[in-house]
């Protein structure tokens, strides 16, 4: 992507993951998530434009509107302007291509705050924070241009790789092994006219390494395990459920860890833990979290993240699946979305540590990322680490908001130091907890 003329002609297919997000989107499943960064001063909107349009001639992968094929979506070349608006909204809203230039991504500010809602048919998690990583450096390097000056010529942009690595690395000849269980289903009164609640719970990174240590558990699954266990106090045995359903949380993968990958597309997989509260008796931590651990280490090996990864490519590749129009893609898609959905109780990402470098640290306090709830999954949990601050996010439509504060209890009551944010939504949990 040289010059314009080449810019016009560029279009590229959807890779296997997001094939399924804009057949299934809508106002009830978005398949958006939120990427935050709270800065220590307040952000200039005009040198945020600048900053951002500079980001997209560095990854014009992102420089893309979505467009319907008779057999499936593919990505073109977007010559529109990016629309950059004050956050007005809810996070992780559907974006609607009509009000956003049809760009596949939306930028909003809210005073010291920069948000990049991305729709997840454009990029993940982690490819999506490079982009958002690449905004945040031009935008403080406009800003604080002399203090920068030298840092700025040690970075190095990330290749603009769009390759679908799933295509490229799964195994044609490895069975899938799914559950075929359906999860229990969180209770509780929905919040209403569309409404999400968005709590942040702000952990001292170094007390929660220390916490796990005494489990021999990683963060990931130690804050899994206290997420289970305050779905089952909370929820499960709050609503006195009699039934058998195990509380099922899936957990994304990034799969570039596994394989040699530089594509900006979409390369994640997951693993889906089950615990069966009743049948394992699991209804104390101790009991909770060593569950959690074998099921992780049965769970992330290598040959069992190639198991998920290539049933799902060899369904995108189903030849009788690829021959349909989309017209018909679109009816049979959207039924079963809804039904896959009842398989899952919640979903932890945890995205781990976003690196910034040398001096750029000092402009910025901490980074969000939220993740869209749903009908069925009423809650979504994500986190991410700057520096010594883990903000472990729920996004919630449910009014009860019992799970968010016996989380936060569960890790004071242990040492762990936390703060809470939140969108105010609901009544302000800062206040209640304290």
């Amino acid at each position: 992507m040289k010059n314009k003329k080449e810019n016009k002609l560029y279009w590229r297919r959807l890779d296997n993951s997001a094939k399924i997000f804009p057949i299934a989107a809508g106002k009830k499943y978005s398949t958006v998530f939120r990427l935050s960064v709270l800065l220590k001063e307040k952000v200039n909107v005009d040198i945020l434009y600048e900053a951002v349009n500079k980001a997209l001639e560095q990854y014009p992968s992102f420089k893309v509107r979505m467009k319907e094929g008779f057999f499936w979506y593919y990505l073109e070349y977007n010559s529109k302007k990016v629309i950059i608006e004050e956050e007005k909204d809810y996070p992780c809203k559907y974006i609607d291509p009509r009000k956003n230039n049809n760009y596949l991504f939306k930028i909003t500010y809210f005073e010291n705050k920069i948000n990049i809602d991305i729709f997840h048919s454009l990029t993940d998690g982690n490819s999506g924070i490079m982009f958002f990583r690449e905004i945040i450096y031009n935008y403080l390097e406009i800003v604080h241009k002399s203090e920068l000056k030298e840092e700025r010529k040690t970075r190095k942009i990330v290749e603009n790789d769009t390759e679908d690595s799933y295509i490229k690395n799964y195994d044609k000849k490895s069975k899938g092994n799914n559950s075929s269980k359906k999860a229990y289903e969180l209770k509780g009164k929905k919040i209403g006219l569309g409404g999400v609640s968005a709590i942040h719970e702000i952990i001292d990174m170094e007390a929660l390494k220390e916490e796990s240590k005494k489990y021999k558990a990683t963060i990931t699954q130690y804050l899994t395990a206290v997420l289970i266990y305050c779905m089952y106090k909370e929820n499960y045995e709050k609503y006195k459920y009699k039934g058998n359903k195990p509380i099922k949380v899936c957990i994304p993968v990034n799969l570039k860890k596994y394989f040699p990958s530089k594509t900006m597309s979409n390369f994640f997989s997951y693993i889906t833990l089950e615990a069966e509260i009743k049948k394992d008796n699991l209804t104390d931590f101790d009991k909770i979290i060593e569950f959690v651990k074998n099921d992780f280490n049965k769970r992330l090996k290598e040959e069992e993240i190639i198991k998920t990864m290539s049933a799902n490519v060899k369904l995108g590749n189903n030849f009788a699946i690829k021959i349909v129009p989309l017209v018909i893609k679109k009816l049979l898609v959207r039924l079963s979305y809804i039904e896959i959905r009842k398989y899952t109780t919640i979903t932890y990402s945890n995205i781990g540590r976003i690196g910034i470098i040398g001096k750029y640290k000092d402009y910025i306090d901490y980074f969000l990322m939220l993740i869209a709830p749903e009908p069925v999954e009423k809650i979504k949990c994500s986190s991410c680490t700057f520096e010594n601050k883990m903000v472990f996010t729920f996004t919630s439509i449910l009014k009860d908001n019992s799970i968010e504060k016996r989380f936060y209890k569960f890790l004071t009551d242990r040492g762990i130091s936390v703060e809470i944010e939140s969108n105010g939504v609901l009544d302000d949990i800062s206040k209640e907890v304290k």
